[in-house]
């Protein structure tokens, strides 16, 4: 029997997994629950040394002789304090231990608790990795639990050997030994490039089994014209489609834009079950699509396959089960050089994304943001780049189809408005190309000081979308009443005009769609001596109301769907989105 602490019970369940089976325990009060499960589990070798600082260095030798990682622990306070000396010479020997220390409530940390200290990261640069471990109420608590223990014991033996810290924080003592069984739990593998090649083809062979095999590119700064010829012989090999937005540069076969089509405004979880992929291939950097939400939705119903150069765990999915060590190009080249002869991708999971993504119907817009961003996007020349601020213009600008090589660049890797036009500038003063910034007037005007650089040349075209405030609480429905304006969209009727033209730019504004057209093909000439800012007036809630009529109108209909939006809305307008989500669990089921 086990113990009913979830937090132990994972640990306890990937310990199995990793064929970590020697346990040396001083046992306390807080870790009674786990001692006594593993004790009771034949699984286990447990040996009993009382003091802490002993149970160390024991478990330093028995480990150095049977070359696999112990597990040394205790309870909270002083106990783990005497861990101490050995988990030092643990370090500097390379010997891998998993120290995992009780602790209490988190919450009463300086309260004068009873035998608490801070024991959080409490090993400091002794330890090759060390976690702290949420207290597991609900499903998403699991999965954290579940990843942060597997980072843990993935780094025993990660570019060499060494110990590793779980702290284990609980808010009560437990005495209660009533499960039977251990969760269900991933072990997360990790290979590169000095993995045997048996590791590497059991994968080749999962994925030439696969019939429905989803990559996702994410942000890319750079990607080689060899790069795109390989992912696109991979979709050929295999049975796959291959998911982009523009910030992933990627521009091969097999490509959709899942903005849209994929995005949980305007696909339901049902809709989505029907394009679920079995394995998920993801490389890059940050996305920002809906389709990493609605994957999220089904955690641990696909396998998720990272491909990570540095070998760190992001479980952006919530389904990690293997990471790869190595740059995209040798994994896809890897999987290209041992395809078998004749096997090529049947195209029924790619054309059934392919006919969903040609569902979403692209209307003439009134005037609004998204009026004027299309007219930008859909226009700016070849080779040119083109910057995104946050939010809307990165949402916008992706429903839209660029010219070739167009290269696209954000701030998405901490997703703030502060420097989004000194990036641009940046990346624009060494360019000769035409250089395109698509900004709101939040984030101009927090980073306007920008616009008085030196090396502003005249390749510099910048649209802002003055739409009078954070256009963003509308779309997100923060928007509460017109006390909402004072501070949270931030209504104002600041111009810009005055600025750009102190700092010699020609200067263009709108106010509808007549002006807007008129000043637009000025604003896309390649022959001006001096940079373009062109100001464009729009109303945020007009802005936001535009985008949620168009997820509104390719969106699948059908009864369900509709309920529980409406009573999604409806529900967040009284009790707030956090009842207002268990309200929505209950339509759905």
């Amino acid at each position: 029997m086990y113990t009913e602490l979830k937090s132990y019970q994972i640990i306890i369940a990937l310990l199995k997994k990793y064929g970590i089976k020697h346990c040396v325990l001083s046992a306390g009060s807080r870790n009674v629950p786990f001692v006594h499960s593993v004790e009771e589990d034949p699984f286990f070798e447990c040996y009993s040394v009382v003091d802490e600082r002993s149970a160390g260095y024991f478990a330093l030798g028995l480990s150095q002789q049977l070359q696999e990682p112990v597990v040394i622990s205790c309870t909270a306070s002083t106990a783990s304090c005497n861990y101490w000396p050995p988990v030092a010479e643990a370090f500097y020997q390379g010997v891998p231990l998993v120290i995992l220390t009780s602790d209490r409530n988190p919450a009463m940390l300086g309260q004068w608790e009873d035998q608490m200290i801070d024991q959080v990261g409490m090993f400091d640069r002794h330890v090759k990795k060390s976690v702290n471990l949420p207290n597991v109420e609900n499903r998403d608590d699991f999965i954290h639990c579940q990843r942060v223990v597997n980072e843990a014991l993935l780094e025993l033996d990660h570019h060499g050997t060494g110990p590793v810290h779980i702290n284990i924080p609980m808010k009560y003592y437990n005495r209660s030994f009533n499960c039977k069984t251990l969760p269900e739990v991933t072990k997360i593998e990790r290979l590169d490039v000095f993995s045997t090649d048996d590791c590497w083809v059991s994968k080749i062979e999962t994925l030439k089994k696969c019939n429905r095999i989803l990559v996702t590119c994410g942000q890319s700064s750079y990607v080689s014209d060899a790069f795109k010829e390989t992912l696109s012989q991979f979709f050929h090999n295999y049975n796959a489609s291959i998911s982009i937005e523009y910030m992933s540069n990627m521009n091969c076969d097999g490509i959709i834009n899942s903005t849209v089509c994929m995005d949980s405004r305007y696909l339901a979880d049902h809709h989505f079950k029907e394009l679920l992929p079995e394995i998920v291939i993801s490389y890059g950097h940050n996305i920002t699509s809906g389709i990493k939400e609605l994957l999220r939705h089904f955690a641990g119903q696909f396998e998720h396959w990272l491909i990570q150069e540095d070998g760190h765990i992001v479980d952006m999915y919530k389904s990690l089960t293997t990471i790869f060590e190595c740059p995209p190009l040798y994994f896809f080249n890897y999987c290209n050089s041992h395809i078998d002869t004749g096997m090529v991708n049947n195209l029924n999971y790619h054309n059934l994304l392919l006919q969903h993504s040609k569902r979403v119907i692209i209307p003439e817009f009134e005037y609004s943001n998204i009026y004027a961003i299309k007219s930008v996007v859909e226009n700016i020349p070849s080779k040119s780049i083109l910057h995104l601020s946050i939010n809307s213009s990165i949402r916008i600008t992706n429903f839209f189809k660029l010219q070739p090589d167009v290269k696209v660049y954000a701030n998405i890797g901490t997703y703030g408005i502060d420097g989004c036009l000194s990036s641009f500038l940046g990346q624009a003063s060494v360019l000769s190309g035409l250089s395109f910034l698509i900004i709101g007037d939040l984030s101009f005007f927090y980073d306007m000081n920008a616009l008085r650089l030196r090396n502003i040349d005249n390749n510099v075209r910048i649209l802002m979308i003055n739409n009078h405030g954070g256009e963003e609480f509308y779309y997100n429905k923060s928007w509460i009443n017109q006390s909402s304006d004072l501070h949270t969209t931030a209504r104002h009727e600041t111009r810009a005009k005055g600025w750009v033209l102190e700092n010699n730019f020609i200067y263009l504004s709108a106010t509808d769609k007549k002006s807007f057209d008129e000043a637009l093909g000025v604003f896309l000439s390649e022959d001006s001596e001096v940079p373009i800012f062109f100001e464009v007036f729009t109303e945020m809630k007009t802005d936001a109301d535009a985008i949620c009529n168009f997820y509104n109108l390719s969106r699948p209909k059908d009864l369900r769907s509709e309920l529980v939006r409406k009573g999604k809305e409806f529900a967040k307008s009284f009790v707030g989105q956090e009842k207002a989500q268990k309200i929505v669990n209950l339509i759905k089921k």
